[in-house]
């Protein structure tokens, strides 16, 4: 029996001296390091799905700061044109009171190649008459006439006079005529106020 012992451990394979070394695996093992590349698998997986979510976020970001530059840039550009629109509508107003203002302007010049004092004072009239169809035209109206009752919004006195024969706060003298452009006063009437 001796014999047939050592003639088996002849021919088994030698082992070498690093797997007599190595420790058999226990199955506790095995599922110890199964568990632990599943963990790693999950890591992996949720630290890819972080990754692209956070690529995702910077997209979103990179998109919104495009769109805000954007947007500030569209602002500039309007806040540029209106200036240049506000400042376009008037010198528009005033070519075009100054258009209306040049027959009268013309007139005022005809009349002074005129020498005797009643056709200039005639033509003076004329001239003045012609005014308040190009006020008109302006949509300017005046105001401010003797016996209107006195409207600190619209008139100034410089003078006050007691007279029993005009009414309370009634205008008796129009120094200066008054001027407004719908709501807005252009220039109030200077006038003299009774009682």
């Amino acid at each position: 029996m001796e014999q047939e012992m050592e003639t088996l451990k002849e021919t088994q394979p030698q082992k070498t001296q690093e797997q007599e070394k190595a420790p058999v695996p226990d199955k506790s093992e095995k599922k110890e390091k199964k568990a632990a590349d599943k963990e790693g698998k999950k890591l992996r997986a949720a630290v890819e799905k972080l990754e692209k979510e956070l690529q995702t976020a910077k997209d979103a970001a990179a998109a919104a700061e495009d769109k805000y530059l954007r947007l500030a840039a569209e602002y500039d550009n309007f806040r540029k044109r209106s200036v240049k629109e506000r400042e376009g509508i008037y010198t528009d107003a005033a070519a075009d009171c100054i258009k209306e203002l040049l027959p009268v302007i013309d007139n005022l010049q005809r009349a002074t190649e005129y020498t005797a004092p009643d056709k200039v004072a005639e033509g003076l009239a004329m001239i003045l008459g012609s005014l308040p169809a190009v006020f008109e035209k302006m949509k300017i109206t005046s105001f401010g006439a003797p016996g209107e009752t006195f409207d600190p919004n619209l008139h100034n006195a410089v003078m006050h006079v007691e007279d029993e024969a005009h009414g309370e706060s009634e205008i008796v003298e129009v120094f200066q005529q008054g001027y407004s452009i719908g709501d807005r006063i252009i220039r109030y009437a200077m006038v003299k106020v009774a009682n």
